[in-house]
């Protein structure tokens, strides 16, 4: 059965962390001397609390993790970081009411970028820093993060890491995965310095650029402003972030190859790579065409426009420089397109993931060869790497999966009164972790604000199924999951 011991041990260590960062957050605080001081005191102090108790549960436990604890402690620890992630929001009365604290948190840590703030420049300094201190921790998983610090998961790494990680396919790095994690992280976090100097070197501010770097490689879209990257009427910077926002859309495993070890041939020979450049190249080169068509953009604006909300909805990022609301219907096709398959494998992304089309797409080719030789054996390869029946099994159910909970949810928004292209773009977004939407009523550069607080918890909901995969929180959710052996 479940180790609960095991599993209070794990997420008691996990509010330590949180903790941590509530108190980088008070530092923020502090330093700007506003009224969120006392709300970060509470939160931190509240949050130690809560894992000393977790902790005391937990005490004499055991280090076997089976496949069932490694699932339910993942969907648990997302779970709670967003519980206590509210705190600071709550007590400084800066958000009231808990549904929209709690579904502004878990945006956070999922990295999907939803808000329900009308007004984020009414916030104090801390707050905005928590905000997007949490996309950036969410951003290549609170569990993984976890693995590169601490040692007393050893005998459980494997699995929580199978319950957690982007992909199908996944690639180590290391023999022992805590190594592989920290050299992931090391990218992480190169590659986030470097989009905090662009920044500041390009004209932002010390604290916009942390903010805007953080929810950036996080691939979040959480931003210091109302209106985006757009507040700053900079081309310089909004070419800063697609960069980052594409390179945040990379396979990780991929990136430390191509920088650490200069295999950057290896990165364009990479088949997953390749269809995610050959998307955002189609894509941005179709909505270009209809920017300076339909709307008489000039070619630079029309490209940088095209290019920064395609590489912002393919890579689930969320920020914008410019109303998408107002552009062509057909170029909402193609953006609805990009959420719903979202960028890279093993990357901060989400969606359906590139991998997943470019195995669909050869199991589609491989079905046409079947038709005409029906004798024939044929391997459905990615890269030389034969993909066992067993993955491909998996991806269709993954597919299918997908599609249920998109209808079944969408149609749910529809019954609550949400308009179709709203209710749809909404569950896309939430599933996909992309954070805006497109419609009439709710467009991409609007707050959530005005959904039913049912649909915000449908939304949480989404958010956190879509982060972990799918199947990592629906399994929990099964009889079989629960019964003795």
């Amino acid at each position: 059965m479940i180790n609960s011991k095991l599993i209070y041990k794990i997420l008691g260590q996990l509010l330590f962390i949180e903790a941590f960062l509530l108190f980088i957050s008070l530092l923020v605080a502090y330093y700007y001397q506003q009224d969120d001081i006392f709300a970060f005191v509470v939160a931190t102090l509240t949050t130690i609390g809560g894992g000393l108790i977790l902790k005391w549960k937990g005490h004499g436990a055991d280090n076997s993790m089976s496949r069932r604890d490694a699932y339910l402690v993942v969907s648990l620890s997302w779970i709670i970081f967003s519980l206590f992630g509210t705190l600071p929001f709550m007590v400084s009365g800066y958000i009231n009411n808990f549904t929209d604290a709690y579904f502004e948190t878990m945006s956070g840590f999922t990295t999907t970028g939803a808000t329900i703030l009308d007004d984020v420049e009414c916030f104090p300094h801390g707050l905005l820093f928590w905000r997007s201190l949490t996309q950036w921790i969410g951003g290549l998983g609170i569990v993984f993060f976890t693995i590169a610090l601490l040692p007393s998961l050893v005998g459980g790494q494997t699995k929580v890491f199978a319950a957690e990680a982007t992909g199908p396919i996944k690639t180590k790095l290391h023999p022992r995965l805590s190594t592989s994690a920290k050299w992931i992280w090391s990218i992480y976090l190169m590659l986030t310095i470097a989009c905090i100097v662009s920044y500041y070197v390009a004209g932002m501010n010390l604290f916009d650029s942390f903010n805007y770097a953080m929810t950036t490689t996080a691939t979040g879209g959480f931003s210091t402003h109302n209106s985006s990257t757009e507040f700053f009427h900079s081309p310089a910077l909004e070419y800063i972030c697609a960069f980052f926002c594409f390179l945040s859309g990379v396979n990780f495993t991929l990136l430390y190859a191509a920088v650490i070890k200069f295999k950057i041939k290896d990165l364009f020979k990479n088949s997953e790579f390749k269809f995610y450049m050959f998307l955002v190249t189609a894509f941005t080169a179709f909505i270009m065409v209809e920017l300076m068509a339909m709307r008489n953009y000039d070619m630079e604006h029309a490209f940088r426009s095209a290019v920064f909300q395609v590489v912002s909805f393919i890579t689930t990022t969320g920020l914008f420089n410019d109303d998408a609301a107002l552009w062509p219907h057909v170029t909402w096709v193609i953006l609805a397109t990009c959420m719903f398959f979202g960028a890279c494998s093993g990357s901060t992304s989400g969606g359906l993931k590139c991998i997943r089309a470019v195995m669909l797409v050869r199991m589609v080719k491989n079905e046409f060869r079947q038709i005409l030789h029906p004798n024939a054996v044929l391997p459905l390869k990615i890269d030389g790497v034969n993909v066992p029946m067993q993955k491909r099994v998996t991806l269709l159910a993954f597919l299918t999966t997908y599609l249920i909970i998109c209808l079944v949810i969408s149609f749910t928004m529809i019954a609550m009164g949400i308009d179709n292209t709203n209710a749809i773009t909404i569950t896309l977004s939430c599933v996909g972790n992309v954070g805006p939407t497109l419609g009439t009523e709710i467009g991409p550069t609007m707050s959530w604000s005005e959904l039913p607080d049912v649909a915000k918890w449908f939304c949480s909901l989404m958010m956190l199924i879509g982060r972990l995969e799918i199947f990592s929180v629906l399994v929990i959710f099964t009889p079989a999951f629960w019964r003795e052996n």
